[in-house]
């Protein structure tokens, strides 16, 4: 018995829009990167690009569980001495929602040439519009994620 390898040839990639009004962050980010991954697929293969785009809207309303809004601390360093700023996720959420958003899924993937690969599938909107429409993106339920009200 031989071990199916996929052809690049064969991947056929697909557009999914995720509202992520009232969602909790953590749960949307790890389904998200699933997608991305393609782990979803019978065909996936751990070492090639298998995943779909995933256009993800209102990225400026989703919610933090507990008091991680105030708590949790988003690092950036710019690479000279001193230079590491520090930001809570509350703050990241008004100034950058689309980066908060951003930086929990991307730091679920592989970190490496695939995992940026990947990360260019994603596309965050902070407003309830986007640019896609063209490909037709059916709608993601997250599965476990539940809307706050």
């Amino acid at each position: 018995m031989k071990t199916y390898s996929p052809k690049a040839s064969e991947i056929e990639r697909d557009w999914f829009i995720v509202d992520a009004e009232g969602l909790t962050l953590g749960r949307m980010a790890t389904e998200v990167a699933r997608i991305l991954r393609g782990k979803h697929k019978p065909t996936f293969a751990p070492h090639m690009d298998m995943g779909d785009h995933v256009i993800i809207i209102n990225a400026g309303k989703v919610v933090l569980t507990s008091d991680k809004a105030d708590r949790k601390l988003v690092h950036h360093h710019s690479g000279y001495p001193g230079g590491l700023k520090s930001r809570t996720y509350g703050e990241m959420l008004q100034v950058r929602p689309a980066d908060a958003v951003r930086q929990s899924i991307v730091g679920m993937l592989p970190k490496n040439r695939l995992g940026r690969q990947q990360a260019r599938k994603l596309k965050i909107y902070a407003a309830d519009t986007h640019p896609h429409s063209a490909q037709k993106p059916t709608p993601l339920e997250i599965a476990g994620a539940r809307r706050e009200n």
